[in-house]
């Protein structure tokens, strides 16, 4: 098993090795869209309508609902949300890999990219994951997301949509519906916008915690674990997600952190 744990000058634990990021890799293409938004460049109310081949199994609502046809901006929340994987299919497809790519550059990422669209099931002639990328780049990534351009506070508005709270916030005390940026928190909580990656073998945890202070973080775990059971994987992240809380100056009682000695 291989944990990788990065807060930009405060935490570098193995944050420059490339591991699978399941859907923590949306948030490169949530960016491209929030980007556009910001820049004119994407208009948020254009409708794409969903092809039978965005459909996919996995996380998300789409495959449960019978409309068709949604604007970008639907799409972005779904994916931002629920992780829903057809929502990310279709914007995939419409927006395109190389430009989703190129806005990925933009913003530092070289070893993070995605390197497919979601599938379910992923088969041997399929890249291996859809995407890969660095705990380092994600964090600085998060760390950038102040609030103080247009589309880095629709980046943390959509992620504070996040209903996957199971990873690092889970044992941290915060509300999960509280989704207005505060510039601190309420002594003694913590405010998360975050976007999570589930795969057999594979925990990611990529956001922003606000406490006293704002910290960017990411948290990759992957890896086999014993008995094939992901669950170990899932305590390793919420460890890491005490120690990333402390930074931010909320401490919680009896929770053990995650040590680099235990790497």
């Amino acid at each position: 098993m291989r944990i990788a744990i990065s807060v930009p000058g405060e935490i570098s634990i193995n944050d420059d090795v490339e591991l699978p990021l399941a859907s923590a890799g949306k948030l490169l293409l949530l960016a491209c869209v929030a980007r556009g938004v910001a820049s004119g460049g994407i208009d948020a109310g254009e409708i794409v309508e969903t092809r039978d081949d965005d459909y996919v199994g996995g996380s998300g609502l789409l495959g449960a609902l019978s409309a068709r046809r949604w604007t970008i901006g639907d799409l972005a929340v779904l994916t931002a949300s629920v992780s829903d994987n057809t929502a990310t299919n279709a914007l995939l497809r419409h927006l395109g890999l190389d430009r989703i790519t190129a806005e990925a550059a933009e913003l530092g990422f070289t070893r993070t990219r995605i390197l497919d669209r979601i599938r379910e099931p992923r088969l041997a002639d399929d890249p291996a994951s859809f995407a890969v990328g660095t705990a380092g780049e994600l964090s600085r990534f998060t760390a950038m997301l102040d609030g103080r351009e247009e589309w880095t506070r629709t980046m943390l508005g959509w992620m504070a949509h996040n209903t996957d709270r199971c990873l690092v916030p889970a044992l941290l005390p915060h509300d999960p519906e509280d989704r207005e940026i505060p510039e601190q928190a309420a002594p003694g909580t913590i405010w998360v916008a975050n976007k999570t990656g589930t795969d057999e073998g594979v925990r990611t945890d990529v956001g922003v915690l606000v406490g006293a202070r704002r910290i960017g973080y990411a948290v990759l775990a992957s890896g086999p674990t014993v008995g094939g059971d992901d669950h170990e994987l899932v305590r390793r992240v919420r460890e890491a997600g005490v120690e990333i809380a402390a930074l931010a100056g909320v401490h919680r009682a009896n929770a053990r952190p995650a040590h680099p000695g235990n790497q």
